[in-house]
């Protein structure tokens, strides 16, 4: 166990606005703020944070806790990962303890192989056997401080080169396969994942390498690109390429390009806002981490069918976490790395200038569709087009659309309105559906259904002892009278039991029941259901008459299980219950 002395100074550095913050964009609402939850799809902020007790609660999907659980699921760390993540962030060195875990040890030697392999690929590229990388580079328009800013690398040819280098500074077989730089042969020893390739350090927002990819060279008949595979330290699908540069830009808004090179090429033509997703389509999670560092997005991918479904995808996640997006249509190019080259940065800056919002993008791939001259052109353009707009979120940019639309078509604008209802009404309708299967598909698989289940089957008896629990965290100082009264067995959740008896061993021993002290010893489903009771304390009462109402509860339901289970007793032991229960009379 952590000493105490270490939690509360972090917990007294570690500001839960501040913190919360940097991920989710938080608004007010009197003492406390809100946000749209990072751990599920919302337009409605049902996110809460609560900074009188440093603990956060959504409403939607039931997500809570106190400033360590948020931590551990926003970042997937486990309890000590998480506490080292706070300290490190406010500058704290962690107790060592002999109790350390081996996953903790293992992502600290995946982390500390990383760097050395970035240093083994950077070294490579720069001696004689890197010359055709080299060469490769600078044809793209690379300079040298570029390819150093990035730390760009290659893996030479052969099986074990960057192997043998690791394993000579003491790293073992089974780390490097856990780091995803060497693979398992089929004879048991290990061989290099990456071979005859550039390579793009993946550096995370601590300024960690994480994972690499790597371009192929020449070799055709090789997959074009290799991606390190997910493991401790590394989540493809929750962090960015060039972000950890990209958030100190000035600029107002960032530029998502599709893939590594884009990237440092936008960066060598002077732009530090550009950033990419990590081999896959943008996930839900890059769109709440960008949504933390800018409002506004400008879309860079490529205008074939793959990138103009990856635009719609993007554009509707960004929808969801509040980030307005543009489009860049790029012409006389196929991706911003051959633009900037062909045009230079002047023109680029005007491309994006230029670039359009989301609607118009839609509505022009819709003209290029339909032939507006003829009446079933007409209709079908119509059609598609109030079924984008019933997607278009703003009441104030649909109006300017219909308007524009309707004017250069010569249509009815009312014809086109009661359409437009018709579609958001259907929208809304299958929104809501879908809000309802996700919430549902997350209650199914949280082990708080387990304690709902219990509610519903004993529900005075649930509000009881969540009321008690309540009245603890209210008055600390009444937890010897209330233990004396009601002990844990007497509640009917396990959940429920678990908090209350390890709120009660903390202030009948004089100890503060902190929340950040608390979540070393309860898990994230009990400090869920805390920052669950938590967030409705002010609507229940925990007054002393309340106590004791609630005590009476539990008592009765304590009593009525009694006489139950003494109903199935044998005759003999019958007889000793009720002779017992006379003598308790006397």
């Amino acid at each position: 166990m952590l000493p105490e002395s270490f939690l509360n100074e972090l917990k007294y550095r570690c500001d839960v606005e501040q913190i919360i913050g940097s991920y989710v964009q938080l608004r007010r609402r009197g003492r406390n703020l809100t946000g749209l939850c990072p751990f599920h799809s919302e337009k409605t902020p049902s996110f809460t944070v609560y900074p009188e007790n440093q603990s956060f609660y959504c409403f939607g999907c039931g997500a809570g806790g106190d400033i360590v659980t948020f931590i551990r699921r926003i970042e997937n760390l486990d309890y000590m990962e998480a506490i080292r993540f706070l300290a490190d962030r406010v500058g704290m060195q962690v107790p060592e303890n002999d109790l350390d875990d081996g996953a903790h040890r293992l992502r600290m030697r995946i982390l500390e192989i990383n760097r050395e392999s970035a240093r083994f690929f950077h070294k490579a590229l720069m001696s004689e056997a890197g010359r055709e990388a080299r060469a490769y580079l600078i044809g793209r328009g690379l300079g040298k401080p570029i390819i150093v800013r990035f730390g760009i690398g290659y893996a030479p040819p052969g099986w074990q080169n960057l192997t043998d280098h690791l394993t000579r500074l003491g790293y073992t077989p089974d780390e490097l396969v856990a780091a995803g730089v060497a693979n398992r042969g089929r004879s048991g020893g290990c061989y290099d994942v990456f071979r005859n390739r550039v390579i793009f350090p993946i550096i995370d927002l601590r300024g960690g390498v994480i994972g690499f990819g790597g371009r192929r060279l020449n070799d055709a008949d090789n997959p074009k690109y290799v991606n390190t595979g997910e493991n401790p330290v590394y989540k493809k699908g929750r962090n960015l390429y060039a972000l950890n540069f990209a958030k100190n830009t000035k600029r107002q808004e960032l530029l998502l390009a599709e893939g590594y090179m884009d990237v440092v090429a936008i960066h060598q033509g002077g732009f530090d806002n550009a950033i990419a997703g990590l081999g896959t389509a943008l996930t839900s999670d890059q769109a709440r981490l960008i949504s933390g560092y800018t409002q506004s997005v400008v879309l860079c991918y490529d205008s074939d069918e793959a990138g103009q479904k990856a635009t719609r995808k993007a554009v509707r996640l960004f929808d969801e976490v509040g980030v307005r997006t543009r489009i860049l249509t790029i012409t006389g190019a196929k991706d911003p790395d051959e633009f900037i080259k062909k045009f230079g940065s002047d023109r680029f800056q005007l491309l994006i200038q230029g670039s359009s919002s989301a609607a118009e993008f839609e509505i022009a791939k819709l003209r290029s569709q339909h032939d507006l001259e003829t009446a079933e052109g007409r209709v079908a353009f119509l059609q598609g087009f109030v079924r984008l707009m019933a997607a278009t979120p703003s009441p104030i940019e649909r109006e300017v659309y219909i308007s524009k639309i309707c004017r250069e078509l010569q249509i009815d604008k009312q014809a086109v309105s009661v359409q437009l209802e018709a579609a958001l009404k259907k929208r809304q309708r299958n929104d809501q559906q879908r809000q309802d299967r996700e919430l549902g598909t997350f209650a199914a698989q949280s082990p708080s259904a387990r304690t709902d289940f219990e509610k519903q089957r004993h529900p005075r008896e649930v509000l009881a002892e969540e009321g008690l629990i309540a009245y603890l965290l209210r008055s600390p100082d009444k937890a010897g009278w209330l233990a004396s009264q009601v002990e844990p067995r007497q509640l009917v959740s396990p959940v429920d039991r678990d908090i209350y008896a390890a709120l009660l061993q903390r202030l009948l021993a004089g100890q503060d029941a902190d929340m950040m002290v608390l979540s070393a010893q309860l898990d994230e489903e009990r400090m869920r259901k805390l920052s669950e009771i938590l967030s409705r304390q002010d609507s229940v009462a925990v007054g002393d008459d309340a106590a004791r109402d609630y005590i009476r509860v539990l008592t009765a339901a304590e009593k009525a299980k009694t006489i139950e289970e003494a109903g199935k007793l044998q005759d003999e032991e019958w007889k000793r219950y009720i002779a017992s229960l006379n003598a308790g009379k006397k």
